[in-house]
């Protein structure tokens, strides 16, 4: 079909907008269409927003599905052209080509995608968003954080989902204009197969308390004064109605082998929350097979169903509803909630109570739908179904929608709609369903004629379930495009901020931000929900079970880590400790000397007694990796110290050896040639290091000869490994060295170097045995 010339009148001034709804099992291209905000007539429709229609003349053909979800293409990426090629020609067909450009198209993901690896979803939205790049001419945005076509194509959130269709419920209610400043806005409930979704204005008091978890969504009247909201949106994933029976079969099954251990598989269990005699075969999470026989009690089935709200689940706020998640409160007397998808479907496909919601109606027709015995039930659906295709058409008729899947589980969908309501959203069961009554009110008969022709009914009940208003059909994507047309809105005023999507306006540190998650728990329990039992999933938990597995295999490989490294902490720590108490020692005794260091000047060549040095700290892991690479890391620098006995000419304590400083040393050295291999130092303690040579060894020092009060020496190794001295230990070892002393007061060390090893023979002075020799690497 061509698409439209520009001498047809219904295009003058005309404005388009693409979107497709990429969900889990289709994609749906929608055409919607509007007229250009700048050429508005006035009068009263310049307080109101855009009016956004099907984008089709004719009607009928604005929307097109093709299956099976694009997320089908996470393996195969360049399918996803011929997937898109029929939706793209039909967008072609019906927008006029010069409009094109000027038309956004939208493709925006759902639960589907979600689902897929971070890989998978950038490289199936990078083939979408080349496709459509080449393949029209519509508009598109630029490459961005949000993906390479930008905002144009992406995955959106649920909450994202829920906004978008709150924007729909109210923008088709009327709850953006009206005859007063501020009008009363819908809240929107929507129940599909794996979650449920609530979206409301709180009331002033609860915005003011909850103004963190709240949304800002701004829109533009035809006059430019702006309309604001805040809205509160969450999700509960888990509570649609497929997971929701999921979730109760398991439970049925485990109650009754708890009473029953003996139980067969081919044992028949009742189930109240099946009609009458059905008998259907349910698959448990550990893939055991069981028959359950209906039993037929609505009133059973409230009470069995219950549990699964989870309601004893901590509440990490003041206020919750069921499942732990925080909610403002909801003054169902003044509030008015619309219900979509399985709201609407379990009320008017079977009971056709379909609109205003009245419970005390809707219980009774459940009672008697499930104590009704089901071959009646299925004879009864031959008959209307038979009749539909005659066109004889009667009151209490099921329509051509209900199949027998359908008649199946509506005594549970049923039930389980009953309990969200009341028992998880809080709702009253004795209500006015008439709710405000607008009698009274000037223009109160216009209200009720628009609202009569809308399908809403004169009254605003507190919940009523829809499926459309008027001719369209309530939808997420509805609410995108009435965002679209308010952005081509002229600004009021020179101060006035564009319009922009509720969750682009949100501040960068908001945690209401969507975000890529780093580790995508959620995706994954996705895929393991119809794997694991409902006792460890996270609705009944209450936490994530993957990410607790997660977290505790980040541990044991933590552990297991330090657990080998055991032996090289434990040393660490043993020199930190025996350095920290040897500088203490020696601290004090050079202070009881009296010529101890200044503390705010220590010894530049002395390790601080206070902290771990870094070498000291890395060189366990060092010596791990040298050892596995097969490269030695022997120092290249040991100290040896040499404590001699009591000495008669020691004016220091006999019993100690005292550090000495490089500047306040009382024993006269003299510096000879410097030679590698061996240092020799005096005066009772360890001598300061010399300056090294160019290859960083030290140099050698010899006593003066005649040098008086010769009490001990201090013997400095370098180059070179005395491993090969002694075999007690590498970092501490200790040779007893004895020699007679001579007259002269002279003392003599002979050395013999080569190679990694160095003695120390004898050392004789003129006051006895020398002592004891200690060797410090």
């Amino acid at each position: 079909m061509p698409p439209p010339t520009s001498q047809d009148a219904w295009l003058a001034a005309r404005r388009f907008g693409v979107v497709i709804d990429a969900g889990s099992s289709g994609s749906r291209l929608q055409i919607y269409s509007w007229k250009d905000p700048r050429v508005q007539d006035g009068g009263r429709a310049q307080t109101s927003l855009p009016a956004v229609e099907k984008g089709t003349q004719n009607g009928e053909d604005w929307s097109v599905k093709v299956q099976p979800g694009i997320s089908s293409f996470g393996d195969n990426p360049a399918g996803v052209a011929g997937y898109l090629e029929p939706l793209l020609e039909h967008a072609r067909s019906h927008v006029p080509p010069s409009l094109q450009p000027s038309t956004p198209l939208f493709l925006l993901a759902t639960a589907g995608m979600r689902l897929l690896t971070p890989q998978q979803q950038a490289e199936v939205l990078r083939a979408t968003c080349t496709y459509l790049k080449t393949h029209s001419n519509f508009r598109l945005d630029d490459p961005s954080p949000l993906g390479p076509c930008g905002s144009s194509v992406r995955i959106i959130s649920g909450e994202e989902e829920g906004l978008f269709g709150w924007i729909a419920v109210n923008y088709l209610t009327d709850g953006f204009s009206g005859a007063g400043e501020q009008p009363l806005t819908y809240g929107f409930l929507d129940m599909g197969g794996a979650s449920t979704q609530i979206a409301f204005e709180p009331s002033t008091v609860e915005s003011d308390k909850s103004s963190d978890n709240l949304i800002d969504v701004r829109l533009r009247l035809l006059n430019g004064r702006e309309v604001q909201h805040k809205v509160f949106v969450t999700t509960w994933l888990g509570y649609g109605t497929n997971q929701a029976r999921e979730r109760y079969v398991s439970a049925v099954v485990n109650d009754y082998l708890y009473h029953y251990p003996s139980a067969s598989p081919s044992q028949l269990i009742p189930d109240p929350c099946l009609p009458k005699d059905l008998r259907l075969t349910e698959s448990t999470s550990s893939s055991a097979t069981y028959t359950l026989v209906g039993m037929g009690s609505f009133d059973r089935c409230l009470s069995r169903t219950l549990p699964l709200l989870n309601k004893s689940a901590p509440c990490p706020d003041a206020h919750c509803l069921f499942n732990g998640v925080p909610t403002p409160h909801i003054d169902f007397a003044a509030a008015h909630f619309i219900g979509i998808s399985e709201y609407w479907y379990s009320s008017e496909h079977v009971f056709g109570l379909g609109g205003a919601y009245d419970v005390v109606q809707y219980e009774r027709a459940a009672e008697q739908f499930c104590g009704r015995d089901w071959g009646d039930i299925v004879r009864k659906h031959e008959r209307d179904k038979t009749r539909w295709g005659e066109g004889r058409q009667t009151m209490g008729m099921w329509g051509p929608e209900v199949e027998i899947p359908r008649l199946q589980l509506q005594c549970f969908k049923a039930a389980w709609l009953v309990n969200v309501l009341h028992e998880g959203l809080g709702m009253p069961r004795i209500v006015d369903p008439g709710g405000n009554s607008t009698s009274g009110h000037n223009g109160a008969q216009e209200v009720e004629k628009e609202a009569a022709r809308k399908g809403l009914g004169s009254k605003r009940p507190a919940f009523q379930s829809l499926d459309t208003v008027g001719d369209i059909a309530i939808s997420w994507t509805l609410g995108k495009m009435v965002l679209e047309a308010s952005k081509e809105v002229p600004l009021a005023g020179k101060g006035d901020r564009p319009i922009v999507d509720p969750m682009e306006d949100l501040p960068e540190d908001s945690h209401l931000r969507p975000k890529p998650p780093f580790w995508r728990f959620d995706a994954i329990e996705d895929r393991l929900s119809d794997h694991l039992p409902p006792s460890l999933s996270k609705e009944t938990l209450g936490f994530s079970l993957v990410a607790f597995l997660f977290y505790i295999a980040v541990l044991t490989l933590l552990f297991g880590m330090l657990y080998r490294m055991r032996h090289r902490i434990r040393s660490t720590y043993r020199r930190y400790t025996r350095t920290k108490e040897r500088m203490f020692t020696q601290d004090g005794y050079a202070m009881e000397g009296g010529f101890a260091s200044h503390p705010r000047s220590p010894s530049p060549w002395t390790p601080s007694p206070t902290r771990l040095s870094f070498q000291q700290a890395i060189r366990p892991i060092a010596q791990k990796l040298s050892s596995t690479l097969g490269i030695s890391t022997r120092p290249s620098s040991v100290r040896v110290k040499l404590t001699g006995p009591p000495s008669n000419h020691n004016r220091y304590s006999p019993t100690r050896s005292s550090p000495i400083r490089s500047n306040s040393s009382p024993f006269p050295f003299s510096q000879t040639k410097p030679q590698p291999g061996l240092g020799l130092g005096m005066g009772g303690g360890l001598a300061p290091p010399p300056p090294g040579d160019a290859n960083g060894s030290a140099s050698s020092f010899a006593p003066t000869p005649g040098s008086p009060r010769l009490d001990g020496f201090a013997v400095s190794v370098s180059n070179g490994s005395l491993s090969s001295l002694t075999s007690r230990s590498r970092n501490s070892s200790q040779m007893n060295l004895s020699s007679v002393a001579g007259r002269g007061g002279n003392g003599m060390a002979r050395t013999a170097s080569g190679g990694y090893g160095q003695m120390a023979r004898t050392m004789s002075g003129s006051h006895g045995p020398v002592g004891s020799l200690y060797l410090d690497e």
